[in-house]
């Protein structure tokens, strides 16, 4: 019998074999969440063991257009180096046994709490709960962290480029000076905490 899903056989002694089929439910806000990661410029793949008819039905309900099925673990990590080598970087999100070699050659990987030990191992971020929620919250916190690092190292070139001159020709006595270096330390931190600010989720 064709099965759309999942599906296992177990046969007793010679007994004529019994086909137990599974239907595999996407996690709640998983289309929401695939949506919103367009959104920020993502291009979703969708790379999965399983068999054809399953990853096609999966990738339809979440509006992929671009999957890959019955793969193995070294096909995991082809499309990942495919993805390297044009330039890209991929983030990677697994949580099955032949996902943690795909999860290690990712540029970035996420996993969930309850996926193999294997790869959580291989992960750089675990998140926990039954929502991708999470992925969203990581990749927002990341760039607006980054964008934070950039803008502190301008305002600490900056700031130097203006100071040193100064102190340079003598115009800064040693406490002026020691007031201009816990100033920029400080300005530097505080815009660095901004970060708890920005809407990340």
């Amino acid at each position: 019998i064709e099965s759309s899903g999942p599906e296992l056989w177990l046969r007793v002694g010679e007994q004529a074999p019994e086909q137990l089929r599974f239907h595999d439910q996407p996690r709640t806000d998983a289309a929401s969440v695939v949506t919103e990661l367009r959104g920020l410029g993502m291009v979703i793949l969708l790379v999965s063991g399983d068999r054809t008819q399953v990853v096609s039905g999966l990738a339809g309900q979440l509006g992929i257009e671009d999957w890959h099925a019955q793969c193995l673990p070294t096909d995991k990590i082809e499309i990942v180096e495919r993805l390297h080598r044009e330039g890209r970087k991929p983030l990677m999100i697994g949580d099955g046994l032949n996902d943690a070699p795909a999860l290690a050659a990712g540029h970035a990987s996420i996993s969930p709490a309850s996926a193999a030990d294997v790869s959580q191992t291989a992960a750089d971020f675990i998140f926990q709960g039954e929502n991708l929620r999470p992925v969203l919250t990581t990749l927002r916190v990341a760039r607006a962290a980054g964008h934070l690092v950039r803008q502190n190292i301008v305002l600490a070139v900056g700031y130097n480029m203006f100071a040193v001159p100064i102190a340079v020709m003598g115009f800064a006595s040693p406490l002026i000076a020691a007031i201009a270096m816990s100033s920029s330390s400080v300005l530097v931190t505080l815009n660095a905490m901004r970060l708890r600010l920005m809407k990340t989720g």
